[in-house]
């Protein structure tokens, strides 16, 4: 058989030639440039890429790793970039798919971080930044009615988003705090009324065979894939060793209050909380980045994610931006250092961000490979999707309140930044444009309005 070269859809027939690292490594690299659309989009691009074109895993075996990826804290797109990566090629296989997929974005975001704090305050890099922001709102806005309308299914499940709501709202509670509390009120549910608690089926099948694949629904696990108590201890130690001896790095050479140390802690964190997606950890990176660290304010921290939505890669990469903000107004190497002081510190953020999602693939993939059953939704992980629902909304609010007063007063309104938002969101709901195109769009008209 003619050897395929990996861009053509093969006929159904033929058993496709399994990829060599280094071509796997030039497709991860090319995901890592194009995966803009969010987590859903990522996702759509390599099943179109590897279950239908390439042919390099099959429809169930994809959705079999998916299925576990998004019950896991972290990005699930680049969580099953690293698991397929990690069941085609081994450990190298996972890291160079995962590291790919978030190398490029993190590139692109340091570059576009530097311009914008070094011309921010230009009229047409301010007048592109005015325009972006309402866009913004309405992106979020989006987001808590994508997520609500899937997962509050019930009376009970909007009580929940309600209450987390008012919570970080109102009360100012820890994000943290709210998890754990949603996720003790679904532990008790579960076991007193399971059908309040069960989840959406995640993601099933379909019955559409695209032909043989490499990794096939019956082919046998590869040897490095099989379940193995010393290799899962060995894996285990090798993350936690990483991760123990960054952190004692910083420590040695900056001391534990420096801002390099506390951003290596505080985003050790936040990757554990990422349940449900880049905004449901946003309003925990706000509390601690804006309100506890100073690292950024309000505003750059919305400039902030109009630049993550902007980039291709996981919409978390907006830490590595918040990390560059933080080392270049902390002046981490000196005022005369301000740009080593960003990249370094947006290095670091994105490095302690990961590491968890790499340790949960490689740690829990054999698992998931012995049991080869579609994985169910835990009660608990139902009633922490109803909590960031309500999480996500206060988030909306919170930019809302920045954007259209920002003098913080309601005699204020920015009325052009207000109808903005609302038609920016019509885009959204009712015809279904995409974010990248609404964000390029608000930009020209925020640059039409800076001539004005």
């Amino acid at each position: 058989m003619s050897h395929n070269n990996n861009n053509q859809p093969l006929a159904n027939e033929d058993t496709p030639v399994a990829p060599t690292l280094k071509e796997a490594f030039w497709y991860w690299l090319k995901l890592g440039f194009i995966s803009f659309g969010g987590p859903a989009g990522q996702i759509s691009i390599m099943h179109h890429d590897l279950v239908e074109k390439k042919r390099w895993i099959s429809e169930k075996r994809f959705l079999h790793a998916l299925n576990y990826c998004m019950v896991l804290p972290g990005p699930e797109a680049q969580q099953l970039a690293t698991y397929i990566g990690w069941l085609m090629h081994r450990t190298w296989g996972g890291l160079i798919a995962g590291c790919l997929f978030v190398l490029p974005s993190l590139f692109i975001l340091i570059a576009l971080t530097y311009v914008y704090l070094r011309f921010g305050s230009q009229p047409l890099v301010a007048g592109v930044m005015y325009g972006i922001k309402p866009a913004v709102v309405a992106i979020v806005l989006f987001a808590a009615y994508r997520i609500g309308s899937r997962a509050l299914k019930n009376k009970w499940l909007w009580l929940i988003s309600l209450a987390a709501f008012v919570a970080i709202a109102l009360f100012r509670l820890p994000f943290p705090l709210i998890v754990l509390f949603a996720a003790l009120i679904g532990y008790i549910g579960g076991k007193y009324s399971p059908a309040t608690f069960i989840a959406g089926r995640g993601h099933q099948a379909s019955e559409k065979s695209y032909g043989k694949a490499v990794i096939d629904d019956n082919t046998p696990t590869p040897a490095h894939a099989k379940f193995n108590f010393q290799h899962l201890l060995k894996v285990f130690v090798v993350g936690i060793a990483l991760w123990i001896l960054a952190m004692i790095l910083l420590m040695l050479v900056y001391g534990w209050q420096a801002t390099l140390t506390q951003m290596g802690w505080f985003f050790t964190k936040a990757a554990l909380l990422t349940f449900g997606g880049a905004y449901a950890v946003l309003p925990y990176v706000y509390q601690g980045a804006v309100d506890h660290y100073h690292w950024l304010t309000a505003t750059q921290m919305i400039d902030g994610l109009a630049l993550g939505e902007t980039t291709p890669g996981p919409l978390i990469m907006v830490v590595a931006f918040v990390g560059f903000v933080g080392g270049w107004t902390q002046h981490v190497f000196g005022v005369d250092s301000l740009l080593l002081s960003g990249v370094v510190a947006a290095s670091v953020v994105t490095f302690f961000t990961f590491l968890p999602s790499f340790l949960f693939i490689f740690l829990g993939a054999p698992l998931i490979e012995s049991t080869q059953n579609n994985l169910k939704f835990t009660a608990p992980l139902t009633a922490i999707t109803a909590a960031v629902v309500g999480v996500i909304l206060s988030l909306a609010l919170f930019f809302a309140v920045h954007v259209f007063m920002p003098n913080q007063s309601v005699m204020h309104i920015d009325w052009i930044a207000l109808a903005l938002a609302i038609v920016g969101f019509m885009a959204l709901f009712k015809f279904k444009v995409s974010i990248i195109k609404l964000i390029l769009a608000y930009s020209l008209i925020g640059l039409m309005l800076s001539f004005i």
